[in-house]
């Protein structure tokens, strides 16, 4: 690829999806002979090992230098010799940063789950030069529109640190069910509850461990349309979801369940690794869901539903699906493809795995086996062969 600089126009992180997926993209283009990252916005890492605070100064320093100079011009800049990666919102919709650069080639990045795109949505698609999904379900439906010049690209993971390890006994002789991702209807954690309350009260040893967090509490509120939680979670005074008191509402023990909140990607494969299984019934996918990704490559045998960006995820032996998908009743008609998985089976998946355990485990070993074909420097190769005609 002769093209100089890969730009992204989003925040690096350690903590949601597009930080990481940013973080990890940074870190592997530095460590090839080119092209060179270019970031057009400051990265938010909570916590950034020294080397590669070090090896982000000048990229910092870089984009501070490039985003005062666009702003002092006051129009839409063109960087030369760039492919400019932009993120892109529900609709299509580019970010302030896309707003305010463009580059010589623009690809479109998107990780959708809203399916009802209007036309002026699409007319907006069509003005990237490319437009680039993180899921098959994704390309189907983009390329079902009749978008034309459409790739796809899984996310990875970081196989440095998520890999299969022993468990340090943290949570004792408790049967632990791991659970992550935003709070919201899409991640189902009405359905986990719904679930694991059957199985607490099967096997009083169960443990959830969950790892919910929402940066934007008011969007748990699409709880409300939940068919098994009798209301969404309450907000308190300081805009904090109360997360303790919803549980409570499934008839679950507070004693059955350590609520972990936010972790950073650097903390999390240690709790991951405590875990006996992951259990994600979520409703809907645009990418692969980076949390299960994680899990499997960790070792956890994980139950997924059999929807959307999970279906990337799902090969005989390396997972339990949870097959009896319905479609997802909602008052819009923005959820085309999202399914409602049944509440019996995350039962009867957790029963397996409870029983089974050395079966469990050599699922966990599969699974990870699979991961690592997921590294980020593997997916990081994949994004560039797919730009690498547009320099």
């Amino acid at each position: 690829m002769t093209t100089k600089r890969i730009g992204i126009t989003w925040p690096l992180s350690d903590g949601a999806g597009w930080g990481v997926f940013g973080m990890n993209l940074t870190i592997q283009l530095l460590n090839r002979s080119g092209p060179n990252p270019l970031l057009l916005s400051p990265p938010n890492i909570g916590q950034c090992p020294q080397w590669l605070k070090e090896a982000l100064e000048p990229l910092v320093a870089e984009q501070q230098a490039l985003m005062a100079q666009i702003q002092n011009v006051g129009r839409q800049a063109t960087l030369n010799d760039v492919v400019v990666l932009h993120a892109l919102g529900n609709m299509f919709a580019p970010g302030q940063v896309s707003q305010m650069v463009t580059g010589e080639k623009n690809v479109g990045f998107i990780f959708f789950e809203d399916t009802g795109f209007d036309e002026d949505a699409l007319n907006r698609a069509r003005q990237f030069d490319r437009m680039m999904v993180g899921s098959t379900w994704n390309h189907q439906v983009l390329t079902g529109l009749g978008l034309e010049n459409v790739a796809c690209v899984l996310q990875g993971i970081d196989d440095q640190i998520f890999h299969p390890g022993p468990r340090t006994g943290m949570f004792g002789d408790r049967f632990v069910v791991f659970s992550g991702g935003k709070l919201e209807f899409r991640k189902a954690q009405d359905i986990v509850l719904a679930a694991f309350r059957i199985f607490h009260e099967r096997h009083p040893e169960a443990l959830l461990v969950a790892a919910w967090h929402n940066p934007w509490p008011e969007s748990a509120r699409s709880m409300e349309a939940s068919p098994h939680a009798k209301s969404a979670p309450a907000i308190d005074g300081n805009g904090e979801l109360l997360v303790a008191e919803w549980i409570r509402e499934f008839g679950i023990p507070d004693d059955a369940v350590v609520h972990v909140g936010w972790a950073s990607n650097l903390q999390m494969p240690r709790l991951l690794r405590e875990a006996h299984v992951g259990l994600f019934p979520n409703r809907c996918e645009g990418g692969t869901n980076l949390v299960a990704m994680e899990a499997m490559a960790c070792g956890v045998p994980c139950i997924l539903s059999a929807n959307t960006g999970h279906l990337d995820l799902i090969r005989d032996g390396i997972c339990y699906p949870l097959s009896d998908q319905i479609p997802c009743k909602c008052e819009n008609d923005a959820t085309g493809g999202w399914g409602e998985s049944s509440v019996e089976e995350a039962v009867e998946q957790l029963e397996k795995v409870y029983a089974e355990r050395s079966k469990a485990e050599l699922c966990g070993r599969l699974g990870a086996d699979f991961l690592k074909t997921l590294s980020w420097r593997n997916q990081t190769i994949k994004l560039l062969d797919a730009v690498s005609d547009m320099a």
